[in-house]
């Protein structure tokens, strides 16, 4: 072999000749979807922060309906029916509440979570949300569906677990109606105090 072949050789394998290749970007979707997912966990496992410290167990909070009382969900409240929220009413709110918000989701939907219904930034003063419609000066996040209001469930092969859950804030989250929802998950996740929750069962 002549000292020409090596050296050819020699440029086709160093690895500094390589041409350079950028890495490649995941897709948006995908790591909002992560997003989303990570920050439900924790909202799901009940972790807070209280003034964005520690994690700290929040107070547990009640919750009912008169609507829901045998823990059913009335077809008037999906996508069978009327399409309109249930009414909803707590108590238990610990000291240092300065918002709620309210997140309805499917523990039964083959992607999890699935977010129906976010509300936020309801005042410390209210105790409740009448039927069909929102609190005053509340806002909501962008569902899973992609729009900002409540997406009546559509329970279909098999009943469906539906959760309601209240969350203390100590905190006004000031983000905009319409907010995101990986936006509006990471903010309720670092400042819930206060939790309760109503799991109710829509069938097909």
């Amino acid at each position: 072999m002549t000292s020409g072949q090596v050296r050819t050789r020699w440029r086709r394998t160093d690895p500094r000749r390589q041409p350079h290749r950028p890495a490649r970007r995941r897709a948006p979707t995908r790591f909002a979807a992560v997003v989303v997912a990570l920050a439900a966990v924790v909202i799901v496992a009940g972790c807070g922060k209280a003034g964005h410290s520690a994690a700290v167990p929040p107070r547990t909070m009640s919750i009912s309906s008169e609507a829901l009382s045998q823990y059913i969900l009335p077809q008037r409240y999906t996508c069978h029916g009327n399409k309109i929220n249930p009414p909803l009413e707590w108590s238990g709110a610990p000291a240092g509440t300065k918002s709620f918000a309210l997140v309805v989701d499917d523990s039964s939907a083959p992607i999890t979570p699935f977010i129906y219904w976010l509300v936020f930034d309801i005042g410390p003063g209210t105790a409740d949300i009448q039927e069909g419609a929102l609190p005053t000066g509340a806002r909501q996040a962008m569902n899973s569906a992609a729009t900002a209001s409540y997406d009546a469930p559509c329970p279909s092969g098999q009943p469906h677990m539906y959760r309601f859950t209240i969350y203390a804030l100590n905190s006004w989250l000031n983000l905009p109606n319409g907010a995101s929802l990986p936006a509006v998950l990471t903010a309720i996740a670092a400042d819930t105090i206060g939790r309760g929750r109503i799991v109710v069962t829509g069938n097909p």
